[in-house]
């Protein structure tokens, strides 16, 4: 569901007008919009749908903070709405405007079942999923999440289908190919671009310069989405990875950076020696969380091809897993926060005790680069692996 302020423009206080006329527009009625939408989502697993579960963004949100993260993941909030006030103004519209429509069957699908469950509850199972305790509401997460979908540069090729084979595309792109390579940063950054550019498709989604920076930036980002992946088991994350661009240059001998209009040309608010680079944004973080989700990260051993890591980001994680293994304060809260069932808290446990045992082996055999630090590499030009304890 998406939220629109009508205070004010050409619907200006005429919510039924919007709604008539608007709303049909589907996801091009952002141009009707004065800000950034609010989406609101809920979860909805039935057969015949697809896959979307509320508590997994709030996983990625918090999560992301916790690892202090790169990659920028949208602030996620917890919201419920009056079930009958979400069938009437919702629901029903829903299932009107997805009826018959190529493509369109699972989303007709999700309508068709809130149709039946705001009638009869425990039509949806397991219905604590979709409504609160009186079952009285819905609930969901309300998130922000701005951004522009990523080629095949990042997003990989997906010639291999849906599932494992595109997940393994996905390893074939530049800055991936860079995370596999044992080599020094800048020779693998070398590597990445020379080996992901044979794929014509590749080749013309990434342009004709693509600088160190900007592969540095990903190569970081991309290690957070693999991890981030394997501990919540995210079933669909190829294709659905997003960027804002953003200037960015050094003054005094500090970063700084400005957010940059994707369709305008220049700024000339920046120095000419600025660089446009495409921060990465993880928008879509619906489908993690849950048990019966497939998880592609670790059936295709993203994790076990990492050679280069951020030594925060693999300290964090350790402390996670002991933090986990002793019942620490933030196990607590995982088990009393976001409304998980038992089999989920278990299954994050044990994915972030399995990620830590297969970074922590490579990095025992040594073949764990500490070296990912894009503002120090941006800032010196370059990034000098570090030392960090293994355990």
């Amino acid at each position: 569901m998406m939220v629109y302020d009508v205070s004010s423009g050409e619907y200006e206080n005429n919510r039924e007008g919007f709604e008539r006329k608007a709303c049909r527009e589907g996801k091009s009625a952002s141009r009707h919009a004065e800000d950034v939408l609010a989406k609101y989502k809920t979860t909805m697993n039935a057969k015949g749908t697809s896959g979307t579960f509320a508590p997994s963004s709030l996983l990625y949100y918090h999560f992301s903070r916790y690892f202090d993260m790169t990659v920028k993941v949208p602030v996620a909030v917890w919201r419920s709405m009056d079930a009958t006030e979400h069938h009437e103004e919702v629901v029903t519209a829903g299932m009107v405007l997805s009826s018959g429509k190529h493509g369109g069957r699972m989303n007709h699908a999700g309508w068709q079942m809130y149709a039946n469950a705001v009638q009869n509850p425990k039509a949806y199972h397991p219905t604590d999923d979709l409504f609160t305790a009186d079952r009285k509401q819905v609930y969901g997460v309300l998130v922000s999440s701005p951004g522009h979908r990523y080629g095949s540069e990042i997003n990989g090729t997906r010639k291999s289908g849906w599932g494992k084979g595109q997940n393994l595309d996905f390893q074939e792109t530049p800055a991936f190919l860079a995370l596999r390579s044992d080599k020094p940063l800048k020779q693998a950054i070398a590597h990445g671009l020379k080996t992901g550019r044979k794929d014509k498709r590749i080749n013309k989604d990434l342009g004709p310069d693509v600088s160190e920076q900007q592969m540095v930036f990903w190569m970081k980002e991309l290690t957070e989405i693999v991890l981030l992946d394997f501990i919540f088991s995210q079933q669909d994350r190829v294709g659905n990875i997003d960027f804002i661009p953003h200037y960015y240059w050094v003054e005094d001998a500090k970063l700084k950076h400005k957010k940059a209009n994707h369709h305008k040309p220049g700024d000339d608010t920046v120095p000419e020696s600025a660089i446009l680079l495409h921060r990465t944004n993880l928008n879509d973080n619906d489908a993690g969380g849950r048990v019966a989700y497939a998880n592609y990260t670790k059936s295709t051993k993203m994790l076990e091809k990492l050679r280069h890591m951020n030594g925060q980001t693999y300290q964090r994680l350790m402390a996670l897993d002991a933090d986990f293994k002793s019942d620490g304060p933030v196990a607590r809260w995982l088990e009393t926060s976001l409304g998980l069932a038992e089999a989920e808290i278990k299954q994050t446990r044990k994915n972030t005790a399995l990620a830590a045992d297969i970074l922590r082996s490579s990095c025992e055999a040594g073949n764990l680069l500490f070296d990912l630090d894009p503002e120090a590499f941006f800032v010196t030009g370059s990034s000098s692996a570090k030392d960090i304890a293994c355990d």
